[in-house]
């Protein structure tokens, strides 16, 4: 894999660094949630940037080479940050949703893993 250099690489919520900048993705463990997934580690600075974005987005947007963004790739990536936070959801949410509301959150989980592996 080769860094894309002088690419701007998108964190989410209208943060953005340079790809050949990026020296270290750390996952967010302790917090983790919506707007804090990835701690961006830069060069030059001494605290990492927040991300909204999981690390292996990041990665992929840091290697690929560089083109537009397909309107299919951000439905993956979407799909990927969903997944992430449904992972998240406690078990009495999800009898709550599926009992109370009809949202079975494992059926959903599961469907979004075949459409992201396909």
């Amino acid at each position: 894999m080769k860094i894309q250099s002088s690419m701007l690489v998108h964190l989410g919520f209208g943060k953005y660094v340079r790809s050949d900048q990026v020296t270290a993705l750390v996952p967010v463990e302790e917090d983790r949630g919506p707007g804090r997934r990835t701690f961006v580690h830069v060069e030059g600075q001494t605290n990492p940037i927040v991300a909204a974005r999981a690390e292996d987005t990041i990665v992929r947007d840091l290697v690929q080479e560089p083109r537009e963004v397909t309107q299919a790739r951000q439905q993956q990536d979407i799909l990927q940050d969903l997944l992430v936070d449904l992972g998240n959801v406690n078990a009495t949410v999800r009898r709550i949703s599926r009992d109370e509301g009809g949202l079975d959150l494992e059926r959903l989980e599961r469907r979004i893993r075949q459409v992201l592996e396909s």
